[in-house]
């Protein structure tokens, strides 16, 4: 069975035609949002309808057909367009972006826990300057929505649960928009899209050639979670892009009752099937990544990231270094916005080397932080974890990972496991796979890390604690 998955990234978009197990082919268009001041994040939504299309054309093309569409996106963006005509009003608002800060600290003192990553706030924005009065016929949409709205031609106005959750909109059973946030930010209920399941036909995608069935809606860390075959309760997965998500498949019961537990992590829609939710637990790292971007960018200590593990690899050790990855503060478990990255422990003898060794470590001890605190909020100990992204593909930090979590780790056998999970889910709704635990039993990783040693802990937790509050009053603002 072949599967086209689109896959909406923050930074660029890819069209892939797989199997569920290996991608059969690919495309890709950078499509880089643009920022035009500082906490201001815009995508033009025309824009990425046409490299939706032309990349996913070009996949369907060049295997002669598909049996279905499937569409993972980033989570938490806002699009509004117009009913009738299919136009974008004003610019898509990204998931990093802040503008609505104060909004979000005016609905906290009136008893509602919205944060400016969550969709809701940009859709209120949007309303708020291109129909304030409310009269207007409009649709709302997360990315998800508005790639399917566009390989539809129009058809369907849909969101699946795990992009919903994302919205701050969803009932906390996770089964329906709730009435009460809508009424309080002053959101018309004919602007929200239809909520349906994850995996199950929900249109066609007349956009393309053959006009395939449209079979899986996901967001991209559930898709992922479902890519690396982390379908039964308990099992895990890391995935490390810019940030790094850990996130653990749960059962049929919100694991958290609150949006943040005291922990940090967050309760997940994983995907619904049947009208059915499986929820999960996630624990975010706000800089994985971009450290390297960094490294490469401002620091100049490596013309490329791919250098990091020979650089990395040619000291025994980081020579006494510690670094907090904290570059835009410090998420699960500590949540503190105002801590600020910090190197300690240099000396005289500290190289380039040691200095690039403990970046790696720095990240590799965030992922034991999000690890502790998964394991605590989901009640299971994770006997060993799934990782992929573009830091996975760095064995030497994959040992020092595997050192920091104390747990063998398991690479992905693609880079990227979104695709594959996408098209799991279309592929569960065409009858491809009878069970979830036969597509666990699928699972078959590239290569097993098994840790050799164990790091300072508690060094770090003191590195952490210096390098926390460094802003204070950013520290204090609690979203």
């Amino acid at each position: 069975m072949k599967i086209c998955v689109v896959d909406v990234g923050t930074s660029s978009i890819r069209s892939a035609a797989t199997d569920g197990h290996r991608l059969i082919c690919f495309r890709q268009q950078h499509t880089p949002p643009d920022r035009p001041e500082p906490g201001l994040v815009e995508f033009d939504a025309n824009d990425m309808a046409a490299a939706i299309l032309q990349t996913a054309t070009e996949v369907v093309d060049e295997v002669g057909g598909v049996d279905a569409v499937a569409v993972t996106t980033q989570r938490g963006s806002a699009v509004v367009w117009d009913r009738k005509t299919g136009q974008p009003v004003g610019p898509a608002l990204g998931w990093q972006d802040l503008r609505t800060v104060g909004e979000c600290l005016g609905w906290q003192a009136e008893g509602l826990w919205l944060v400016p990553n969550e969709s809701a706030t940009k859709l209120v924005w949007l309303l708020d300057r291109h129909d304030p009065d409310r009269i207007r016929d409009l649709c709302f949409g997360t990315v998800d929505s508005w790639a399917v709205w566009c390989l539809s031609q129009g058809a369907c106005h849909v969101v699946d649960p795990s992009n919903a959750a994302m919205s701050g909109m969803l009932a906390d059973d996770g089964r329906a928009w709730s009435a009460a946030v809508i009424e309080q930010i002053g959101v018309p209920s004919r602007v929200l899209p239809e909520i349906v399941d994850s995996t199950g036909v929900v249109g066609t995608a007349a956009a393309l050639p053959g006009g395939p069935p449209i079979a899986g809606i996901i967001g991209d860390q559930q898709s992922s979670l479902i890519g690396q075959r982390c379908v039964l309760e308990g099992l895990a997965k890391l995935t490390l892009g810019t940030g790094a998500f850990l996130d653990v498949c749960g059962g049929p019961d919100r694991p958290i009752a609150d949006k943040r537990s005291s922990r940090g992590t967050f309760p997940i829609v994983a995907w619904q099937e049947d009208g059915t939710i499986v929820w999960g637990v996630e624990a975010m790292m706000i800089a994985a990544g971009s450290n390297m971007s960094w490294l490469v960018d401002d620091m100049g200590l490596l013309g490329d990231a791919s250098e990091s593990s020979a650089v990395a690899g040619s000291v025994t050790d980081a020579g006494g270094v510690v670094y907090v990855p904290a570059l835009y503060g410090l998420g699960t478990p500590q949540w503190d916005f105002g801590a600020r990255a910090a190197l300690f422990g240099m000396t005289g003898g500290t190289t380039a080397a040691h200095i690039v060794r403990a970046v790696l470590e720095g990240v590799a001890h965030r992922a034991a932080d999000l690890l502790e605190a998964a394991e605590a909020d989901c009640g299971h100990r994770i006997e060993r974890v799934r990782v992929d992204g573009g830091m996975s593909q760095n064995p030497v930090f994959n040992q020092i990972l595997a050192d920091a979590l104390g747990r063998p780790v398991e690479l992905c056998p693609v880079p990227e496991g979104t695709a594959l999970g996408a098209a799991v889910l279309a592929g569960r709704a065409l009858g491809q796979w009878s069970s979830w635990q036969e597509v666990a039993d699928s699972w078959s990783p590239q290569a097993v890390v098994e840790p050799r040693a164990a790091p300072d802990r508690q060094r770090w937790h003191e590195a952490v604690q210096r390098a926390s509050r460094w802003y204070p009053e950013l520290s204090d603002i609690g979203l």
